[in-house]
């Protein structure tokens, strides 16, 4: 992010003239370790300060606490130590004031813990360096708000332009020098600064992590990393009808970063909110052609489908009807938005009575398996058929859709289960009780009239085949079916009679 003054860090105190410092030594120090922001300069000569300390601080001390005339080094060590276990990030120590020169013991304390020592001559007064340094954090904290107030002036003038939202991503780019990406309700990488920002690796994985946030649907910011690069993530929109997300290359931003991305947000979510409204509009329109195409007659949707979104998908087409929740459906509606803009003329879609129906070229599957991968959502697929079954299309597609395993079922697989697979429970309890005073009987005499029966049925109604079956004698047969007659108090040689009892024992079979 721009700077225009000097962060308050040790080495900008170090390399301030007046004050006179002078580094102790530089070896063994970590790479930085000069570059670590001091939030505060702080005085004392207790043997351990720690308890008065908080992580950050410079230390300025006059060693009144170490013992005198002596060059032991575990005092000195010890009291490094607890420096650095605190997180002071540098010590400095007042010469001629108790001692002459910087303690050799001291020296070999802080190089041992890579502390940072310098000396303040008797000439500088503590209170010099303390006020040197809160006058560079007042300085900073006053440039980061100028740079707070332009940068949101910049960005609400890139509002303004033709398209708003890519020159306000643009500017808010600029402003914090780094990537930002801005991904639509599909999870689309819709706008980017600078284009082609990130490689290709980093690029999917961070669409992978926006995915998630999406079909989570709570309004949340998150921080994550990929690889060596830092990213922050920030919805747009409310709670379970988020518009996108803004997607940032970089770690914790401070409060006035964090103020410049809330303005964009609150901007961004403005013109996704507006934009709402057209895609509302599109919407009723898409539905309205779908019950248009549900009279099998395609003219009129003919005719306004190519006006606004190019030719309908030639036939013969695939219908796909989907059971996603109305609070997935806009999310859902926006990546085919997309996907019918990149293939036109080869994707059709609009709100049915129960989901999306959408129509693809027969034999055209990638719409719909991305849909039902990203979303979780289950599909249900129709025969290849002209626009003149529309109807029945949907209604195959809904069969699928309400009675298929896996995320995508095609009809044909459904249809090759047969007619009374699809019964509903009711017809499994009715079948059982049909079969109930045989069941019953088996039971208790350890007869076989269920079994007699379902043979004697599987086999057209032949004691002789059913004998076979069976491994009974075809006198046997006519014994047990004389029973089962009696007991369940019907003529089989009705075909009504023997239809309704084959029904509810291929019923039993399926359950």
């Amino acid at each position: 992010m721009n700077a225009t003054v000097d962060d308050p860090t040790l080495r900008a105190l170090l390399t301030r003239g007046d004050l006179h410092l002078a580094l102790a030594d530089d070896e063994g120090l970590d790479a930085g370790a000069l570059d670590r922001p001091v939030r505060w300069v702080h005085s004392s000569d207790l043997e351990d300060p720690t308890p008065f300390l908080s992580e950050g601080l410079v230390l300025l001390t006059t060693g009144t606490q170490f013992p005198e005339a002596s060059d032991d080094p575990a005092p000195y060590r010890a009291y490094v130590r607890r420096l650095a276990a605190r997180g002071v990030v540098g010590l400095g120590f007042g010469t001629d004031v108790v001692r002459a020169g910087l303690p050799p013991a001291l020296a070999e304390a802080c190089r041992a813990e890579r502390m940072p020592l310098f000396e303040v001559p008797y000439r500088t007064p503590f209170i010099a360096v303390a006020r040197a340094n809160a006058e560079a954090i007042a300085a900073q904290t006053y440039a980061r708000r100028s740079w707070a107030l332009a940068a949101q002036r910049a960005i609400a003038l890139a509002a303004l332009r033709p398209d708003g939202l890519g020159a306000t991503v643009a500017e808010l780019a600029r402003q914090l020098d780094t990537w930002v990406g801005m991904y639509d309700a599909a999870g689309e990488l819709s706008r980017e600064h600078p284009p082609d920002g990130l490689d290709s690796a980093t690029a999917a994985a961070l669409r992978r992590d926006v995915a998630g946030v999406l079909n989570r649907g709570a309004r949340a910011g998150s921080s994550l990393r990929i690889g060596e690069t830092p990213f922050r993530l920030q919805t747009m929109g409310r709670g379970g009808h988020l518009r996108g997300v803004i997607a940032i290359a970089a770690g914790d931003l401070d409060q006035e970063g964090r103020g410049v991305v809330t303005a964009v947000i609150a901007m961004a979510g403005l013109a996704l909110e507006q934009q709402q409204g057209l895609s509302r509009a599109r919407g009723a329109l898409r539905a309205g052609l779908v019950h248009t195409l549900l009279t099998d007659d395609p003219a009129l949707a003919r005719r306004i489908a190519r006006e606004l979104w190019g030719p309908l998908p030639p036939a013969p087409v695939t219908v796909a009807v989907t059971d996603a929740a109305a609070s997935r459906i806009d999310a859902i509606a926006e990546l085919l938005e997309l996907r019918a803009e990149e293939r036109r003329g080869s994707l059709f879609f609009g709100r049915g009575d129960d989901g999306l129906v959408i129509v693809t070229p027969a034999g055209d599957l990638a719409p719909v398996d991305e849909l039902a991968e990203r979303f979780g959502v289950r599909v249900g697929m129709s025969d290849p058929t002209g626009y003149d079954g529309f109807a029945a299309a949907v209604g195959q597609a809904r069969v699928a859709r309400d009675r298929g395993a896996g995320p995508v079922t095609a009809f044909a697989d459904v249809a090759r289960t047969g007619v009374l697979s699809a019964l509903s429970d009711e017809a499994l309890s009715l079948a059982r009780a049909e079969l109930a005073p045989l069941t019953a009987h088996d039971a208790a005499e350890g007869t076989h009239l269920v079994e007699t029966l379902q043979a004697w049925l599987d086999n057209d109604c032949s004691h002789e085949a059913s004998a076979r079956a069976l491994g009974v004698h075809r006198h046997t047969v006519r014994t047990r079916l004389a029973l089962a007659e009696r007991i369940l108090g019907r003529e089989l040689s009705s075909f009504a009679t023997r239809a309704e009892l084959w029904a509810a024992l291929r019923v039993l079979d399926a359950d």
